[in-house]
């Protein structure tokens, strides 16, 4: 039975990573709902980590030329324009992890606390909700990105790791109102998410050291991970397609929605 949840939240987590619906939100509820006590934030770090492969391959062309950037010559990237942009688009994702990096370092152990707390991701929904529904207000933007662009769509990326505020939701949502075109603001989001999964997942390796896992808790983040892989492909492909038609406030209604019934649940469960 304890498969069967790891399953339900790998699909969960896949779905609601791209989606701007929070993914960290819905595995709080999911958890709760299901009663499903697992290995403690790692469970959630590994589920990540199956986004983070579903990026790449989503993304692998876009990330072959960046990686072919960084070993260009100057002159190289002056005569080829798609590598000179893959260049600065290596940049530009250094400078959007620097706020994740800091959060990441020094408020660690008092974002886990808020873990705890199921009203915080109630009340983040309902602001993923409002700034989704926001961007039905925003001119079409039609500009690129920018050093001090990334470094802002950084902090909204960093402001995420609370759960109920929507990663994807929230950085799209800056890109747009930075002017950064939709989808170029979609695509950034969605290639910047990898150092930060990375760093996530190396600062919990010394925890998973020190408290090695069952056998049985190894299984359920093997499949957790590959559902949230599979799900979290086709969640992308809906996401860019949804951004191109400019239809994100669909989703802010959805969450809206949840907040709602999250907090009639938690405030009439004891009734």
């Amino acid at each position: 039975m304890e498969f069967i949840k790891a399953i339900v939240l790998g699909i969960v987590q896949g779905l609601t990573e791209f989606l701007p619906i929070s993914s960290s939100g819905h595995l709080v509820i999911g958890s709760e709902l299901l009663n499903f006590h697992d290995p403690g934030i790692s469970f959630e770090v590994f589920l990540h980590l199956g986004t983070l492969i579903a990026v790449v391959i989503a993304f692998h062309s876009d990330l072959q030329a960046m990686v072919a950037a960084l070993f260009s010559s100057r002159r190289q990237r002056q005569a080829d324009p798609e590598l000179n942009r893959a260049f600065l688009w290596n940049c530009y994702i250094i400078l959007a992890t620097l706020p994740a990096v800091v959060v990441g370092l020094f408020l660690k152990d008092h974002i886990e606390r808020i873990f705890d707390n199921i009203l915080v991701t109630f009340t983040m929904l309902a602001f993923t909700g409002l700034i989704m529904v926001i961007t039905t207000k925003l001119p079409r933007g039609k500009g690129g990105l920018s050093g001090s662009r990334a470094v802002l769509i950084g902090t909204a990326q960093a402001m995420a790791i609370l759960p109920g505020l929507s990663r994807s939701g929230s950085t799209i949502f800056t890109g747009m109102a930075l002017g950064v075109q939709r989808e170029t603001a979609a695509r950034f989001s969605f290639i910047m998410s990898i150092p930060a999964i990375l760093g996530a997942a190396v600062l919990k390796l010394g925890d998973l050291l020190s408290s090695p896992l069952s056998q049985g808790q190894a299984w359920q983040l093997l499949v957790g991970t590959a559902a949230s892989v599979i799900s979290g492909y086709f969640a992308i492909i809906v996401l860019m397609q949804v951004v191109r038609r400019g239809r994100l406030h669909w989703f802010g209604y959805y969450c809206f929605c949840l907040s709602a019934a999250g907090f009639l649940w938690y405030f009439f469960r004891g009734a």
